[in-house]
């Protein structure tokens, strides 16, 4: 059981397109330290929860909350610029097809939030060429997202969403369009940068091996949040009569 603190939590969301629930009263916590999958089949709600939860979307109703180092803020009550900045220093974000800016070099893309929090270029640059490195992108900071193959523009997106020092990572899709090797590669890079710093990963997936590496699976259905299957009984044997004992004692003499 995780007992390190709640990162962020979210209580009562609500959230409809026209007649449709996306969100129907979903409540959860995330924890540091933890990685959580979100799974569910099409229009189930996964997307619209993660998007909720990194203030992407605001709920009809219902509150998001978290826990920051300068102190409890929800996001819910942010305006939409005050939510772009906390997404800026407080979020990363990998999405299935990176949404890197192809014209940029790789190492730019990765410094591209660090400049746009007010650090100087020189540094943005070193420490966004670091987390390449960590990465195993060494030697292709000043490749195009182009020139790279999918995997390594992952590996590309995830730089960048942990350069700034991002407290939870989201993720939607991220290895959707990797084949199995690459994803399970992808996949280990995304998990050792994140939980290894005691920071927060929830990713959404269809994959059940990206769900399987993952500290806990939440499953939506219809805009909720499906209750956990209950674990297989194993059957009980029924009682032994004593006339069988005694018929069984006959036999074996």
């Amino acid at each position: 059981m995780n007992d390190n603190p709640v990162i962020l939590s979210a209580s009562g969301l609500v959230k409809s397109y026209g007649t449709t629930r996306a969100l129907d009263d979903v409540s959860l916590e995330v924890r540091a330290g933890e990685a959580v999958a979100i799974m569910g089949a099409s229009g189930s709600g996964k997307t619209t929860l993660l998007h909720t939860l990194a203030g992407i979307l605001t709920a009809d109703t219902g509150s998001v909350l978290l826990n920051a180092a300068i102190g409890r803020i929800r996001i819910d009550e942010l305006s939409d610029k005050e939510r772009s900045r906390l997404r800026r220093e407080e979020f990363g974000f990998v999405f299935q097809q990176g949404l890197l800016i192809p014209e940029l070099t790789a190492v730019e893309n990765v410094a591209l939030p660090l400049l746009l929090t007010g650090h100087p270029r020189a540094a943005a640059e070193a420490h966004a060429g670091s987390w390449l490195a960590a990465l195993g992108l060494a030697g292709m900071e000043q490749r195009r997202i182009g020139q790279l193959s999918g995997g390594q523009a992952q590996r590309v997106a995830i730089a960048r969403a942990q350069a700034t020092g991002a407290r939870i990572v989201f993720a939607d899709e991220p290895t959707g369009a990797l084949d199995s090797a690459t994803s399970a590669d992808v996949m280990s890079a995304l998990l050792d940068s994140t939980l290894s710093r005691g920071h927060a990963l929830v990713v959404v997936t269809h994959d059940p091996n990206v769900a399987a590496r993952c500290t806990r699976v939440i499953r939506m259905q219809d805009g909720r949040i499906a209750p956990a299957a209950a674990p297989a009984r194993a059957a009980v044997p029924a009682p032994v009569s004593a006339s069988q004992i005694a018929s069984t004692g006959e036999a074996a003499r």
